[in-house]
């Protein structure tokens, strides 16, 4: 029923002097009342409609998370022009430069792991090797944990490759050597290119987990091609054509020794020594003729005395040592091993 017919039903009174304006007001309040009725009405109806595409919307895009994630780089894209805009403003807007760089998907290239998500062994070998090489913890939990995966994929006890990393890098992955090899398992990058190809290049070398992945291959192909651990050993750090690697592998054993013994619980001091190594003495027979037939396109480096090589009774360095045994390698056979 409109406000005219309400008004027009109601009772009539007598003749008066403000009877006209009287209901003029009446018809007036409630031509306002409907008026207020119908918006209340349709606010209603458009607030559910609005709920109900919000959850239709947050359900699909639930289901597709490219979409969302292209909606939210988006989102990001255009607060970052604005902070950028701000902040060539003047210097009162300087402080919004960290959001005009701000790139949530960086976690992604963290090498990173929280050492509580590991279990009991990996969490121990982790810790340990964090105070013994003074590297943060969760860093080298990622590798711990990358090395009982590829430990089990490889056929090799994660430890050793843990003990290979640790005697050849101490566990910089940005170390290099005098002869090139490179990252926390001192791949010879140059000689494996081929393997760093289906990671993207040679640049991959100094990723952590990159390196450690092409280091196992290698490792596990030297250890095959030797036919046990020890020589694979001799064969990994290049020393295949030598009567000696100069004490490496005893090295990487003895802290292959001390991780398993941390894995299984037991107490082992952070600076436990490793066997004292040395240049080996085939090195000055081998150096002049190596490097008087040395194959075309391969750079030979003379041998040089080992260095950061602790004394008897000293624990090992917490720094990468002298590649003396690889330069050897080169100089025997620049393609042999690394």
């Amino acid at each position: 029923m409109s406000a005219f017919e309400r008004a027009a039903e109601a009772p009539l009174e007598a003749p008066t002097a403000s009877n006209p304006a009287t209901r003029i007001g009446e018809v007036l309040g409630v031509v306002a009342s409907d008026i207020l009725g119908g918006l209340r009405h349709a606010s209603h109806h458009v607030l559910a409609a609005v709920g109900l595409v919000a959850v239709v919307v947050v359900g699909f895009l639930a289901g597709r998370p490219d979409l969302r994630h292209g909606l939210e780089d988006q989102t990001l894209t255009w607060l970052s022009a604005r902070a950028i805009q701000r902040a060539e403003g003047g210097v009162e807007s300087a402080p919004d430069i960290l959001l005009a760089m701000a790139e949530p998907e960086a976690i992604q290239r963290a090498t990173a792991a929280n050492p509580a998500e590991l279990n009991r062994q990996q969490a121990a070998v982790a810790y340990w090797i964090a105070r013994r090489y003074s590297v943060a913890p969760e860093p080298v939990s990622r590798l711990v944990q990358e090395a009982w995966t590829l430990g089990q994929r490889a056929g090799l006890d994660p430890t050793l490759v843990l003990a290979v990393m640790a005697v050849e890098s101490s566990f910089n992955p940005f170390a290099q050597s005098h002869v090139g090899a490179q990252g926390l398992m001192q791949v010879m990058t140059r000689v494996h290119h081929d393997k760093y190809a289906i990671f993207g290049g040679q640049n991959a070398a100094f990723d952590p987990v990159t390196n450690l992945r092409v280091g196992v291959q290698v490792l596990q192909d030297c250890i095959r091609r030797a036919g046990s651990v020890a020589g694979g050993l001799k064969h990994y750090v290049g020393a295949a054509n030598l009567a000696d690697d100069g004490g490496y592998g005893a090295k990487v054993l003895a802290e292959a020794t001390y991780l398993r013994q941390v894995a299984s619980g037991q107490k082992v001091a952070f600076n436990a020594s490793l066997p004292q190594a040395s240049v080996p003495a085939a090195v000055q027979a081998v150096a002049p003729q190596a490097a008087s037939g040395a194959a075309p396109g391969h750079t030979l480096e003379a041998a040089e005395p080992a260095q950061n090589v602790p004394s008897a009774g000293e624990a090992a360095p917490h720094h990468a040592p002298a590649r003396t045994a690889e330069q050897v390698a080169l100089l025997a056979n620049p393609l042999a091993g690394r």
